[in-house]
C-alpha cells in the first residue's frame, strides 16, 4: 500500500494535506511531517498543510493557507470520517487518500490506508518514509516523533509495540535531534493550566462505577485564563487514579457554541458511546461534541453503564 501512495504522490504537482478538526499534536505533526517530506523529495511540487491551528503547537510548524483545491491531490491524515475533516469541501479534489490509525468508521477517499494497531498517525508516516523514496531529515524526524510521543502518552499505551520502539530507534540514529528540547516544547505548560489541573482534581465527581467527570464552564475558563483546548488537553493527566476507570472532561466552547467532551479509559471501551454524540476515536481515547451540558450528562450516563458492565464482566 505504501508503494501505491508513493506512486500517486509522484503523479500530482499540487498536494493538500489535511487532518481532523480540533487539532492535536499527532494530527498536526503527521500532516506537517508528511508535507515537509514530500517537499524535500520534490522541491518543485506545491504542497500545503491546511486547517485551523493553534499557537500552542507552533513548535511543530506552521500551517499553510490555500483557497483553491481544484485538481489537487488530497491526503487526509489521522481522521476516520469525512465530517471531522478540517476542510469545508472535499469535492473539488482530483484524488483523495486517507492515512489513519483510528478504527474504521467510513470510506470517503479513493485510496485508504488504515492501521488501527499503530500508536499514532505519525508512526504511519514514519513507516511511509521508510518504505518509499520519500526523503527525511532531522527536523522532519523531530516533528513526527513529537506526534508519536504525544499520541502514545510517552509510550504508555498498549498500542506501542516493539516495532514502534525499533522504528523510533532507527529514526533517532539516522536523523538525530535534541530530545530534551523537544520534550520541553511538548510538556511545558503555563501556570494557569497547572492550576486548572488542580481544580479538576479537587472538583471531579466520581460515580460508583468509576466514571470521573467534570464540567468546565465559560466562567471557569475565564477564572483560570485558559481556553477550551487547554481544558480538554487535561484528559491525559488523570491516567493513574485508582478509583477511576473512565474519566471525562466536559468543556464549554463558547466561540463555536458547543460543548466539547474528551474521554479516556483504563478498560471500558468508550468510542462507540462517543460516536453517538457526534464524535469518535479510539477504544480508550475518544472525543465528542454536543450542544448542551444536559446532553453531555446523557453521554456520561451511557459511559457509566458501560463501566458497570465492564466491572461485572471482569469481577472488579
Amino acid at each position: 500500500m505504501f508503494k501505491k501512495i508513493w506512486k500517486i504522490i509522484k503523479e500530482y504537482d499540487t498536494i493538500v494535506i489535511a487532518r481532523h478538526i480540533g487539532v492535536d499534536p499527532d494530527a498536526m505533526a503527521s500532516q506537517i511531517g508528511l508535507r515537509d517530506a514530500v517537499s524535500l523529495t520534490f522541491p518543485k511540487k506545491k504542497v500545503y498543510a491546511v486547517g485551523n491551528g493553534t499557537s500552542r503547537f507552533n513548535y511543530i510548524g506552521k500551517l499553510d493557507k490555500m483557497e483553491s483545491f481544484e485538481g489537487a491531490l488530497l491526503i487526509v491524515v489521522d481522521t476516520p470520517d469525512q465530517k471531522r475533516v478540517d476542510l469545508p469541501d472535499l469535492s473539488s479534489f482530483a484524488y483523495k487518500i486517507k492515512i489513519d490509525h483510528h478504527p474504521y468508521v467510513e470510506t470517503f477517499c479513493d485510496l485508504e490506508y488504515i492501521d488501527d494497531t499503530a500508536c499514532s498517525a505519525s508512526e504511519i508516516i514514519m513507516q511511509l518514509i521508510e518504505n518509499t523514496k520519500l526523503c527525511c531529515n532531522s527536523k522532519i524526524a523531530q516533528t513526527l516523533f513529537a506526534g508519536l510521543v504525544s499520541d502514545s502518552n510517552r509510550f504508555l499505551f498498549n498500542s506501542v509495540t516493539s516495532n514502534t520502539f525499533a522504528l523510533v530507534s532507527r529514526f533517532l540514529k539516522n536523523y538525530p535531534f535534541d530530545l530534551s528540547s523537544l520534550y520541553h516544547h511538548v510538556y511545558s505548560r503555563p501556570l494557569s493550566e497547572v492550576r486548572l489541573q488542580g481544580y479538576i482534581g479537587e472538583n471531579m465527581i466520581v460515580t460508583d462505577n468509576g466514571v470521573g467527570y467534570i464540567k468546565i464552564t465559560e466562567e471557569i475558563l475565564n477564572k483560570f485564563h485558559v481556553d477550551t483546548a487547554s481544558a480538554g488537553n487535561m484528559a491525559n493527566e488523570f491516567n493513574f487514579i485508582e478509583e477511576i476507570l473512565t474519566w471525562v472532561i466536559i468543556t464549554d466552547d463558547p466561540k463555536n457554541d458547543r460543548i466539547r467532551i474528551n474521554i479516556r479509559s483504563r478498560g471500558p471501551e468508550v468510542n462507540k458511546v462517543a460516536e453517538r454524540y457526534h464524535g469518535g476515536g479510539h477504544k480508550y481515547a475518544s472525543g465528542a461534541k454536543v450542544s448542551t451540558f444536559e446532553e453531555a450528562m446523557l453521554l456520561v450516563n451511557e459511559l457509566d453503564e458501560v463501566a458497570k458492565q465492564y466491572i461485572e464482566e471482569h469481577n472488579l
